[in-house]
């Protein structure tokens, strides 16, 4: 097999282009630490530049490293069998070469950034990768899973400022629990293997129905999350509009799962999850751009 066609087929299997998930709140975090900050020109769109590129080298080394740990545990679940590496498709030699080639271009990416930003890279590494050993031992790995995403918008921020404000830990914790949210979802299509491999999860522990119910909680919780950093950083009205767009799509994202029915499980994760970063990031920074003049 080819060198390039092994390389195609682990950005298949790492799902390359869901990097649309994190990389919208990462960059809301960056406009939302570049307003005052003086940061303008080709500087500004080097930091930009670089942030993506740490956020997408990030997001395919923690995706390559728990598609390897959970080989095993995706050759027994008919749901998984056929992924690549428990299908014979890729080598688990070739997929730890890429993690480690994905995790130097985070950690340049950092470098590049600022001293604060490549020290703090280790960190990041560390909490990206623990999260796929977490639904050997704990129930709660889908918030794992959530501040593993939500550090994003206050890794640009301290990108951007070379220092980390309070304030947008509110934007960290709404995407903790948007990504706890919509993982819990996710994983009840597995809630039989789970209970029969004994594997934790939600689901497992409170069965389809009230995992399902504790996950438009988070959303919820996502919702006022974003109201306050609004409120504390004295954003606009694009910004709220935004915010209600967002709760639109989520409740829309519920109303096409129910627990006795779990066939739209893709649609609700995939393409509803897509929508609401993305727009999210259109308004955010439509309201920095214009309505705060930046």
């Amino acid at each position: 097999m080819s060198f390039l066609r092994k390389v195609r087929l682990t950005l298949e299997m790492i799902k390359f282009e869901h990097s649309v998930f994190a990389l919208p709140f990462a960059l809301t975090g960056a406009l939302l630490a570049v307003r005052g900050s003086g940061l303008a020109g080709a500087r500004l769109w080097s930091k930009l530049g670089w942030i993506a590129v740490a956020m997408v080298g990030a997001r395919s080394a923690a995706m390559a490293f728990n598609r390897l740990i959970d080989a095993d545990i995706d050759a027994r679940n008919p749901r998984t069998k056929m992924r690549h590496i428990p299908a014979g498709l890729l080598s688990g030699s070739f997929g730890w070469g890429f993690v480690a080639v994905s995790s130097l271009v985070f950690i340049l990416a950092a470098y590049r950034l600022n001293t604060l930003c490549f020290r703090l890279a280790p960190v990041a590494l560390g909490v990206i990768f623990t999260y796929s050993f977490t639904k050997r031992f704990t129930s709660f790995s889908h918030f794992v899973l959530g501040f593993a995403l939500g550090i994003a918008p206050a890794a640009a921020w301290i990108a951007i400022r070379g220092s980390l404000d309070p304030r947008i830990l509110w934007l960290t914790a709404a995407v903790a629990c948007w990504t706890a949210g919509f993982d819990i979802i996710y994983s009840c299509q597995d809630y039989e293997f789970d209970v029969g491999a004994e594997l934790f999860s939600l689901p497992r522990r409170f069965g389809v129905a009230g995992a399902l119910r504790l996950s438009r909680v988070l959303h919820a919780a996502m919702l006022v999350c974003l109201l306050a950093l609004v409120d504390s950083l004295d954003l606009g009205v694009l910004s709220v509009i935004g915010v209600a767009v967002v709760g639109g799509l989520l409740v829309y994202e519920h109303r096409l799962v129910k627990a006795d029915d779990l066939s739209r499980v893709d649609a609700a994760f995939f393409t509803m999850n897509g929508y609401v970063s993305v727009l999210f990031f259109l308004f955010w920074a439509a309201d920095i751009f214009y309505a705060r003049g930046f």
